[in-house]
């Protein structure tokens, strides 16, 4: 099976790096300015799991894309789907599999109208790792989970394969049978983990210490029931487990949205907490605490994108 990685950050470098170290078929498909950095050094992880050094990973630039894939492997910011669609389009044949590990649901109707749902897997990741300006990948913790599954067929012989093709050391591949529940709980979870740690600017442990867990219990309620409105009602199972580690005292947990916005970076605001709170309109819920996260991090949108028109 052959497999397109797009592009070496953190969680397409680190379940690159683990496949090919496994065997598989694997190119990178990334920037011509990344390729020098990657000749020179190339890919390396440090991991909980086992560091890794892969010297000269197979890569490619969209400008060179002729042959089409089997599997490709999408991991890219929100902000980014649309230059990244651009990019691997032609590596998208009859047959290829799709599977996004972006955060959110917007992304699965972008990519449903630019390459057909047939095309288009879901797919969710828990683990969290970094890349540094020098390229090294940091597994941060023990989590390493990739979860996948086939809207349309969940069990069929195309799935099946892309679960044995995944199946490797170094993390967790688990083929899921309603993948879209998953996808679900997910945002929930990421919605009050990067919007509590984003409104308050501070750890789960500090949001603890000043007595706010209550505020975690509520906004992790709200967008729970978005999400049920949308179909998939998140477990009592799942809830118990996230309000535990949102709610855990000591915890130096923030989010990737809040230090991607205390560094200046574009964050995901609108397609995970915007997109939520659209549903939760149009459902007509009562969603205050979410309405008070989007126009806080609306409002450091709009104040990032003055300052640098008029710096």
């Amino acid at each position: 099976m052959r497999i397109l990685i797009i592009g070496t950050g953190a969680l397409g470098g680190y379940f690159g790096a683990r496949l090919l170290a496994a065997g598989r078929d694997v190119t990178f498909l990334v920037r011509p300015a990344r390729i020098p950095q990657l000749a020179t050094s190339g890919l390396n992880l440090t991991s909980p799991h086992g560091d890794l050094h892969i010297p000269t990973p197979p890569t490619i630039t969209a400008d060179t894309l002729a042959s089409t894939y089997d599997l490709i492997l999408l991991s890219c910011k929100a902000h980014d789907l649309t230059s990244s669609m651009d990019s691997f389009a032609a590596a998208v044949g009859t047959t290829t599999a799709i599977l996004p590990l972006l955060n959110g649901m917007a992304h699965m109707d972008a990519l449903d109208a630019r390459f057909g749902r047939q095309h288009v897997l879901g797919g969710a990741t828990d683990i969290s790792a970094v890349r540094d300006p020098d390229g090294l990948i940091r597994h941060l913790n023990t989590l390493d989970h990739l979860l996948f599954g086939d809207r349309d067929d969940p069990s069929g012989p195309r799935i099946t394969a892309i679960a044995a093709a995944l199946t490797v050391p170094g993390f967790g591949a688990s083929l899921r049978p309603v993948i879209l529940q998953d996808m679900g709980e997910k945002w929930v979870a990421i919605s009050t983990g990067a919007g509590m740690t984003c409104l308050m600017r501070a750890t789960i442990g500090d949001i603890v210490a000043a007595g706010a867990a209550p505020l975690v219990n509520q906004l992790m309620l709200e967008a729970a029931s978005i999400v049920a409105s949308t179909g998939y009602q998140p477990t009592q199972d799942f809830l118990a487990v996230t309000l535990a580690k949102f709610t855990q005292p000591g915890s130096l947990f923030t989010a990737s949205m809040l230090r991607d916005l205390e560094s200046g970076a574009p964050i995901e605001a609108r397609q995970i907490i915007g997109d939520l709170l659209t549903h939760g309109r149009t459902a007509n819920l009562p969603t205050p605490l979410l309405e008070v996260v989007n126009a806080h991090l609306r409002c450091h949108e709009i104040r990032q994108q003055r300052e640098a028109t008029n710096p």
